[in-house]
């Protein structure tokens, strides 16, 4: 995946797979076409700090710091960054129960239907956490109860939670 590139200020830019053509998705298949060698961005490696701030920001959406990485967001880091597992800033966030992170998120463009390498989303893990509200939230802005191999409605049998079947029975 290319790295961040810093720009004044310290603002932090990373490229994504919209904008490094021929750049794979992370966790995803490489896009239809890859540019020759000589056309493509060259990757950048990171630097420690550049990769201790990253890890961090992952820190931030499961201790709840809303506003420290949403503020971080809104200058260019990633919505839907992910880390080694898969895991999405909004899928630490929906674990630990972090809604307002997981509605900043959203409102930011982040994609509700993301899976981490187990097959979980964000819902998954906002019905583990018998979090109604956030289901709720989640399934309002388009989670799909029934995507990933783990997904909301195999946990509310997995783990006898009938008061949350009938929530997302009610968006089905």
């Amino acid at each position: 995946m290319p790295g961040p590139n810093w720009g004044a200020g310290g603002t932090l830019f990373i490229m994504t797979q919209d904008s490094a053509a021929g750049t794979p998705a992370q966790g995803g298949a490489p896009l239809a076409e890859t540019p020759p060698a000589e056309t493509r961005p060259a990757e950048t490696q990171l630097t420690d700090d550049e990769l201790a701030f990253l890890h961090s920001t992952f820190d931030m959406a499961r201790n709840g710091e809303a506003e420290r990485l949403l503020a971080l967001v809104d200058q260019g880091l990633p919505a839907d960054l992910t880390d080694s597992k898969g895991d999405t800033l909004m899928i630490l966030a929906a674990y630990k129960d972090q809604d307002a992170i997981v509605r900043g998120l959203v409102e930011r463009g982040a994609d509700v239907n993301r899976l981490n390498d187990k097959g979980q989303g964000a819902l998954t893990c906002a019905v583990f956490r018998q979090n109604e509200p956030l289901t709720r939230f989640l399934l309002e802005h388009g989670a799909d109860p029934r995507l990933g191999a783990q997904n909301a409605l195999a946990v509310t049998d997995m783990f006898g939670l009938p008061e949350l079947r009938k929530v997302i029975g009610e968006y089905l």
